[in-house]
This record gives structure tokens, C-alpha cells and sequence, in this order.
């Protein structure tokens, strides 16, 4: 479950690229190293469910909020957050 989340998560954001703006494609970049390292965390520990992936990832953009601005934290947690809305939505 957590390979497919994680697929089309990164393939939204791979469809954003062409129409992005320089924010979202920053916030896109930035989002996808954290939703894949995430992935790979859950697959090490044997977990497969979707609320695990997205518990880590939360946590992960937590305990790295200090390397972004605050306006940019807002932007990597929106599109965090529309992501999620457009995967759901599509299920």
C-alpha cells in the first residue's frame, strides 16, 4: 500500500512540473526527498500502511522545520497537504 501511495504522490508532482512556479517546484523538490525517504524507512521496518508513510513524513518535515524559512514551511506543508486531498480523492 505505502509503493502505491508513494507513486502517486510522486507522479502528482511530476505532473506539476511544466505548469509549476518556482515556489512549488522548491516546495515539490524539497516534499519528495522526505515522502521517499519515508517510504524506504517503512519498507525497512516491514510497515505497509498509508497512515505510517504519512505519520513519518509529518514527523520528518517537523524535525527538519529549522532548514526552511516560515513562509516556506507553509508551502511545503500545503502542498503536502493537497497532495494527500488529490490522492484521496482519486481513489
Amino acid at each position: 500500500m505505502i509503493q502505491d501511495y508513494e507513486e502517486r504522490i510522486l507522479t502528482l508532482i511530476d505532473e506539476m512540473v511544466e505548469t509549476a512556479s518556482d515556489d512549488e517546484l522548491f516546495a515539490s523538490g524539497y516534499l519528495r526527498g522526505h515522502v521517499s525517504l519515508a517510504a524506504a524507512d517503512c519498507e525497512l521496518e516491514g510497515l505497509d500502511d498509508v497512515a505510517s508513510l504519512k505519520a513519518r513524513v509529518d514527523a520528518s518535515l517537523n524535525d527538519n522545520a529549522s532548514e526552511l524559512s516560515p513562509g516556506d514551511q507553509r508551502l511545503v506543508g500545503a502542498l503536502w497537504d493537497l497532495l494527500q486531498q488529490q490522492v484521496e480523492k482519486d481513489q
